[in-house]
């Protein structure tokens, strides 16, 4: 019986649309939970004084997690802030002037100056009219010319000395003081800091995972001590083979299920730009489906995983 030319067609026009059908369909993966945990640990070494959790606790941000011996940095800060008080009060003492009895010392040397002054001008006045009637010789004037000279000199000294000890230390020692306190301040901020990274705070709201030391030990500078899991930091991982990869973006919803537990929703967050297996062979059509790329999904900010690290399940890819 001839071939009906028509129905062979159909034929290939289906047998063409099969790998389009298949990949229209949604694709079922296994994964699995994986967390990135936030191990605190202190910058400097020290003996661990204390451990304010355990294991399994949940801890909000903000609260003590453990802390290490501080006696020797705390007074290292104690030291700090008397360098500092110390610099501010000669800080203070450079701004003023001199104190009121050296004021008051100073004014009585200018009265007494004055008076000498007027009594300079007297002279100066009938050793004139003395020498004019010729009563004096000349050189009685000129002493009574250079007296009078001396003791204005003497008054004008005083005047500026005066006005000089109300004012303040010279700028430029003011300058260098105020560098000065500007020095002892970053001391203090950085025994402060010290102090702080040795009693280190949870940067999140955490589930405590493990505590790796225990009190009276010796702990290393950047050795954690606590490692701590936030909700946010568990992700989906799972695999998906590469004749599927154009088919999930960054931001697609991919649907989860496991064993006694609600089925729910993750974005995609990561996509790897190279193949977790790569065959020893050059790609071809058949090698191809035996690649895989590793895809990361998280939840919503608001609405986070709650399931385990470890712990296996279904991931189901939506068709586009």
């Amino acid at each position: 019986m001839p071939a009906d030319p028509v129905g062979m067609k159909r034929l290939a026009c289906i047998l063409c649309l099969l790998p389009a059908l298949a990949l229209a369909e949604p694709l079922r993966l296994q994964g699995y939970v994986e967390g990135e945990y936030v191990r605190v640990a202190p910058t400097g070494a020290g003996t661990l004084a204390g451990v304010e959790v355990r294991e399994g606790e949940r801890v909000t941000a903000g609260a003590p997690l453990f802390a290490l011996d501080t006696l020797v940095e705390r007074a290292v800060r104690d030291q700090a802030v008397a360098d500092l008080e110390r610099a501010e009060a000669q800080l203070a003492d450079l701004r003023k002037g001199k104190r009121p009895d050296e004021l008051k010392a100073i004014a009585e040397q200018k009265a007494e100056a004055l008076a000498a002054l007027r009594l300079s001008e007297a002279t100066l006045k009938r050793q004139d009219i003395l020498a004019r009637n010729d009563y004096a010789s000349r050189a009685r004037l000129d002493e009574a010319r250079a007296a009078l000279e001396r003791d204005r000199a003497q008054v004008r000294r005083l005047e500026a000395e005066y006005r000089t000890a109300l004012l303040g230390a010279r700028p430029d020692e003011i300058a260098a003081q105020e560098a000065l306190v500007g020095q002892k301040r970053l001391e203090l901020a950085k025994a402060d800091k010290r102090l702080l990274d040795l009693s280190p705070k949870a940067p999140a709201d955490a589930v405590v995972e493990k505590v790796y030391y225990r009190v009276g030990e010796f702990v290393p500078a950047g050795q954690p001590v606590v490692s701590l899991l936030p909700p946010g930091n568990v992700k989906l991982v799972f695999f998906l083979p590469e004749p599927r990869l154009g088919a999930v973006k960054l931001g697609d919803a991919v649907g989860y299920a496991c064993d006694r537990c609600a089925a729910g929703e993750a974005r995609v967050s990561f996509i790897a730009t190279q193949a977790e297996y790569t065959p020893p062979v050059i790609y071809s059509v058949e090698s191809r489906d035996k690649l895989v790329f590793r895809v990361e999904a998280r939840g919503a900010a608001a609405a986070p995983l709650a399931l385990n690290p470890g712990q296996p399940v279904d991931v189901s890819v939506p068709a586009r």
